[in-house]
C-alpha cells in the first residue's frame, strides 16, 4: 500500500521492461500502491511503459511574474528577516528577478543564450547565501563592495555554468546595471514598470508580483521587441511540425489525389528540371592547378553527388510508386522520401549530403541555383560576383582567395596574409566588373541588425524585419 519512487530511469531503460512485465503481472492487494518514475527525455524509454503511465512535466513557468512566484514561493519570512540592513531585502529580490531573467532568456534560442545553460534553484540559493554572508561581513561605513558581489554573481554562482565568452559578457552585463548603489534609488527599475517593491512580508511581495504583466516584453531581458517575433515563429513550427509527424501516413478513402500520385507527380516534374551531370574535362582546360579552380573542383563534385542522389531516389520512388519495386522495410529511405515528400519536406537522404532549406520548393531552387553558378564558372568564366552562401564551403572560398592573392605578390607569407573586407554601396546588379585583387560577394543576410546604406554601418533592427540583406562586400587579402 506504500508508495515506490525510482529516480533518473533513463539510466537504466534494461530494468524499465523487467518493470513493466511486473507491473502487468503482479496482483496488488492495495489500491493505494504506486509507482513513480523520474526520467528525462529518452529516445529508447519503453513506449509501452509510457503509456500505461500518467505523466507529469515539470516546465520551468513562463514569463517573469510566473518565475517570481516560484521563487518567492520557495523563501520563508525567516529568510527575509534574517537581517535588519536596508539593503537586504532589494538584494534579495534582484537576485530572485536575475534568476527569472536568465532562466526566460532560454526561450529565445540562440538570441537569448549562444548555448542553453540549464540555470537552476541551487543558483539563486547559493546566491542568496553569498550576499547574507557578505552583509553579515561588511562594515556599515563602508558600504557594500560592489565588486566582490557583482564578481561573485557574474563569474562564479551563475557564470559557473556559462562556457561562451559572449555569454559570459552579457551576464557580466546584467551583474554590472542592476547590482550597484542606484538600486535602492527610488527611481530604479530593471525596466520600465518592473521596479524593486518595499516590502515587509512575503504576502506584500505576492501582492506586488501579482500586479505585474502576465506578458513580457523581450526589451525586460535586455532584447530587441523583434526577439518575440522568432519566438513565436520557432515555437509555431515546432507545434506544426509535431502535428505533421503524428498524422497517419497510410492513404486514406474517398475522393482526391492519392499521395502516391500527388508524389509521383512532383518526382516527375523534379527530374525534368534536374540539372545533367558535370564534364570533367572543362576543368582541366582552365588550369586544373590554380588554386580557385581546385575550390570549384571540389565544389563540383559535391554539387554532383547531390545530384546523383536525387536522381537515383526520384527514379527509385517513382518505380516503386508504379509497384516495379518493393517499397519494402529495407528500403527506408524511400518511404522517408514519400512521407517528407508529400509534407513538402526535405528527405533525409538528400538533407545529409546537402544544405538546410524550411520547405522542399526553396530547397530545389536553390539546387537549381546552385548549380546555375558552378556551371556560368565553369562555361562563361568566372563571376564578377561570387554567391557565397551557394557554396557548401565559403570557408575553402575564401582561403583560395588568400592564396591567389599571396602568389601575386611573391614576397607575402600565406600566413601572415589576413582577410578583409569592404561593405560597398553597390548591389550586385549595379556591379559591372571583377575587382582588381579580391572578389566581390553577396548573398550575406544581418539578423538582430539593421544596415544604414548611407553611411555604411550598423543599426539597430527595424520593427517587425528580422533580417536585412547586406550590399556586395569587397574581400580582399
Amino acid at each position: 500500500g506504500g508508495w515506490v519512487l525510482l529516480q533518473n530511469c533513463h539510466l537504466g531503460l534494461d530494468f524499465m521492461d523487467e518493470l513493466l512485465e511486473t507491473i502487468l503481472t503482479a496482483e496488488i492487494q492495495n489500491d493505494t500502491f504506486r509507482v513513480w518514475i523520474t526520467t528525462e527525455q529518452h529516445p529508447k524509454f519503453p513506449i509501452t511503459l509510457l503509456q500505461i503511465a500518467i505523466k507529469f512535466t515539470n516546465e520551468p513557468p513562463q514569463g517573469i511574474r510566473a518565475g517570481l512566484k516560484r521563487t518567492f514561493s520557495g523563501i520563508s519570512q525567516d529568510l527575509l528577516n534574517v537581517s535588519n540592513l536596508p539593503m537586504w531585502k532589494p538584494l534579495l529580490y534582484t537576485v530572485a528577478f536575475l534568476h527569472s531573467t536568465v532562466q526566460e532568456r532560454r526561450k529565445f534560442g540562440p538570441l537569448g543564450w549562444n548555448i542553453p545553460y540549464e540555470f537552476n534553484s541551487a543558483d539563486f540559493t547559493a546566491s542568496v547565501q553569498f550576499i547574507q554572508n557578505h552583509l553579515k561581513k561588511i562594515d556599515i561605513k563602508k558600504g557594500i563592495s560592489w565588486n566582490t558581489v557583482r564578481y561573485m554573481i557574474g563569474e562564479v554562482q551563475y557564470g559557473g555554468r556559462v562556457t561562451d565568452d559572449y555569454d559570459k559578457r552579457l551576464l557580466n552585463c546584467f551583474a554590472r546595471v542592476w547590482f550597484n548603489e542606484s538600486m535602492f534609488d527610488s527611481a530604479f527599475c530593471f525596466y520600465t514598470g518592473y521596479k524593486i517593491p518595499v516590502c515587509k512580508t512575503l504576502e506584500q511581495y505576492f501582492d506586488y508580483i501579482q500586479l505585474l504583466p502576465a506578458m513580457d516584453s523581450p526589451e525586460v531581458f535586455g532584447l530587441h521587441p523583434n526577439a518575440d517575433i522568432t519566438y513565436q515563429r520557432n515555437t509555431s513550427a515546432d507545434v506544426l511540425d509535431t502535428i505533421t509527424n503524428i498524422q497517419p501516413k497510410e492513404s486514406g478513402g474517398g475522393s482526391g489525389e492519392t499521395r502516391e500520385s500527388v508524389v509521383y507527380r512532383s518526382a516527375e516534374d523534379m527530374l525534368e528540371k534536374l540539372p545533367p551531370d558535370y564534364v570533367k574535362a572543362r576543368l582541366v582546360k582552365m588550369g586544373a592547378l590554380n588554386s580557385m579552380n581546385i575550390f570549384l573542383r571540389q565544389e563540383i563534385d559535391r554539387m554532383q553527388k547531390v545530384i546523383t542522389v536525387v536522381r537515383t531516389s526520384l527514379n527509385d520512388l517513382k518505380l516503386a510508386i508504379e509497384g516495379t519495386i518493393v517499397m519494402s522495410e529495407a528500403s527506408k529511405n524511400l518511404r522517408d522520401a514519400l512521407d517528407n515528400m508529400y509534407d513538402a519536406r526535405i528527405p533525409q537522404v538528400w538533407r545529409r549530403v546537402s544544405w538546410d532549406s524550411s520547405t522542399l520548393g526553396f530547397w530545389f531552387t536553390e539546387l537549381l541555383d546552385r548549380n546555375a553558378q558552378l556551371s556560368a564558372w565553369i562555361f562563361q568564366g568566372r563571376p564578377k560576383v561570387f554567391w557565397i552562401t551557394g557554396f557548401f564551403n565559403p570557408q575553402g572560398f575564401l582561403t583560395a582567395m588568400k592564396q591567389e592573392a599571396t602568389r601575386a605578390h611573391k614576397d607575402w607569407a600565406l600566413d601572415k596574409v589576413a582577410i578583409h573586407n569592404d561593405v560597398l554601396k553597390q548591389t550586385r546588379e549595379e556591379i559591372t566588373s571583377a575587382p582588381t585583387e579580391g572578389v566581390y560577394i553577396y548573398g550575406l543576410y544581418l539578423e538582430g541588425a539593421g544596415w544604414d546604406k548611407r553611411r555604411s554601418i550598423l543599426v539597430e533592427s527595424t520593427p517587425k524585419i528580422l533580417f536585412v540583406q547586406l550590399p556586395v562586400l569587397h574581400m580582399f587579402a
